[in-house]
């Protein structure tokens, strides 16, 4: 089975919903218009990236006529958004969420919210508190937003969970010096995890990043598809808006893992059993401690006697 994926590179405006929804709606056409059948749009760019105080403003629930807009959006073409989701308690979450014939089908909330260097998710958004592949008309498919995918742990999960294929809508920055002849240190580092994650869990990468600038802080775009041999079937442009359009074979999904059987002799029960042990020992080691610690008191009360 062959998927015609398009990736909408844009540069949204921050905090402005009504102009980011008509972006999409635009892009929604231009994926018809290049007979895509999955479109991807980057991390919260319904919204803008540096939201701060704005998060619980620009928010949508179930019941938001924006999520309604978008839920008609894709009777036209399947599409993964990024946005704010608000919970029925009132959190607030950086969401991917996946949008097929006119209903919500799938949401990942991004596990890993980054406090560091430039970085304050976790201030304003709820942390997700689990890892999902799921069916769609195409196959079974995961969603990571950025960060996550800088744990090794979460692909892993995808991966046993039955994906074929991994989207990661991004809003990474701009890191280290750039000029028109050099390679952004963040786009040396994800091109590099990409194509690992790929070629070791026999899946195709779909990474969507964003391009722009907020608060003084450039993205640098280079959105790329990459197939399950770790080659790269379509890559965008840096620092740019750009639609980029790429065919995924998901034949080669089951090539790649017929000659490189990694995920069948995963030993699950392993995994699980040293991750266990590993998530005790801080436990065990204080208690040997106390222990240690009582033997001394003890010792110290007889020789007193």
């Amino acid at each position: 089975m062959s998927i015609r994926v398009a990736i909408a590179q844009i540069n949204p405006r921050l905090g402005d919903l009504q102009a980011n929804l008509s972006l999409y709606e635009e892009k929604i056409r231009q994926g018809i218009k290049e007979r895509a059948d999955l479109l991807v749009f980057p991390e919260l760019s319904l919204t803008g990236y540096y939201l701060r105080d704005m998060v619980p403003s620009v928010a949508l629930s179930d019941r938001s006529p924006e999520m309604r807009k978008l839920k008609q959006l894709s009777r036209e073409i399947p599409f993964v958004a990024g946005l704010v989701e608000e919970s029925a308690d009132h959190r607030f979450f950086n969401s991917a969420v996946y949008f097929e014939d006119g209903a919500v089908r799938h949401v990942h909330r991004k596990v890993y919210l980054p406090t560091y260097g430039m970085f304050d998710e976790q201030r304003y958004f709820a942390r997700g508190d689990r890892i999902r592949a799921f069916d769609s008309k195409f196959g079974r498919i995961a969603m990571l937003v950025c960060e996550d995918l800088w744990h090794p742990s979460t692909i892993y999960l995808a991966a046993l969970d039955g994906a074929l294929a991994v989207i990661c809508p991004s809003s990474s920055p701009l890191r280290g010096i750039v000029d028109e002849q050099s390679q952004d240190d963040n786009a040396r580092y994800w091109e590099m995890i990409n194509r690992a994650n790929a070629e070791t869990f026999s899946l195709f990468m779909i990474y969507g990043n964003r391009v722009g600038f907020e608060d003084g802080v450039g993205f640098w775009g280079g959105s790329e598809i990459v197939d399950p041999f770790g080659q790269r079937i379509a890559k965008a442009k840096y620092y740019e808006e750009a639609f980029l359009v790429g065919d995924v074979t998901l034949e080669s999904v089951r090539r790649k893992r017929t000659m490189a059987p990694l995920l069948r002799d995963e030993d699950l029960d392993l995994t699980i059993n040293e991750l266990m042990r590993i998530r005790e020992r801080p436990v065990a080691q204080k208690q040997v401690q106390k222990f240690k610690s009582s033997k001394v008191q003890h010792r110290g009360k007889s020789k007193q006697k």
